[in-house]
């Protein structure tokens, strides 16, 4: 089984354009189940794929797991034997009676767009290299949704000013609205370059040292101007990916494209904002 693993880990990364990060989960999920599939077969009792699988969902109960989790590598399991069969490697999925776990999720935030406004122009209002950055940051998070590791790990080549959107990986990119292309345009030939000490630095936002802007250095900047705007605790990197969600679904995106724009492993990640789509903000 660990050389078909690898055959449909390979296929995420290179076919899917997943993330290092969602492959290595799914990788840590079918370890798991081929290692427990394993053990019951040298018991030597003759199961089935199904019984064998239903044990294993049995054992994931028995361990604890958070519901949220159990659903994760249920769902692992329900696509790795899916490509099992359509690559013809098997001729029938066992997982086709196997349950798939609902899990409840906690309401989520959104920012508003007169909030969103209240938070930008914290930022406008600073006449700095380093507040133009931000702000070029915060407009860019809010139109694409991107992940903060996603955004603070962009480079210079990773912006398509001609097609209007960014680059996440090989198989994944976003689009954004022609206004952002223009503001995009304009910090990389002006305001960038105030920052810029070493032009081999392919990295897209920089620090005041002119090295790439952290994770962690960007999510204390939206703190800054989030206390200053009025809106603490409402302001998160999550939240304005949130928001960008939920304002995809209330324009008539389909789920699956939404799924795609976030780069979501998992449909059901997605079908959380489906919901609230419902509810104007």
């Amino acid at each position: 089984m660990k050389l078909d693993i690898d055959a449909f880990l390979q296929g995420l990364t290179q076919e899917r354009g997943y993330s290092q990060n969602t492959v290595a989960a799914y990788r840590n999920d079918l370890t798991q189940m081929a290692a427990f599939i394993t053990a019951e077969q040298e018991k030597g009792i003759i199961q089935s794929y199904d019984e064998l699988l239903k044990s294993y969902l049995l054992k994931l109960r028995e361990k604890r797991y958070s519901v949220a989790t159990t659903a994760r590598k249920v769902a692992s399991a329900k696509s790795f034997f899916k490509f099992m069969v359509d690559s013809g490697r098997m001729k029938v999925n066992p997982t086709k009676n196997l349950p798939s776990l609902q899990v409840s999720k906690h309401s989520l935030s959104f920012l508003s767009s007169s909030e969103y406004q209240k938070l930008l122009s914290e930022a406008t209002k600073i006449p700095t290299p380093e507040a133009k950055r931000d702000a070029v940051m915060l407009e860019l998070l809010y139109a694409t949704g991107l992940r903060i590791s996603e955004l603070v790990s962009l480079n210079v080549k990773d912006i398509d000013l001609e097609q209007n959107c960014v680059h996440i990986n090989s198989k994944r990119r976003v689009p954004f609205e022609h206004r952002l292309s223009l503001i995009l345009g304009n910090f990389l030939r002006n305001d960038r370059l105030d920052l810029l000490y070493d032009e081999k630095v392919e990295a897209l936002f920089l620090n005041r040292r002119g090295k790439r802007l952290t994770r962690q250095g960007f999510w204390q900047i939206i703190k800054g101007y989030a206390s200053r705007a009025g809106l603490s605790g409402k302001v998160t990197p999550q939240i304005l990916r949130h928001s960008f969600a939920r304002r995809k679904l209330q324009s008539g995106t389909e789920l699956r494209q939404l799924q795609q724009l976030l780069g979501h492993a998992y449909i059901s990640s997605t079908r959380i904002y489906k919901q609230s789509a419902s509810r104007r903000g």
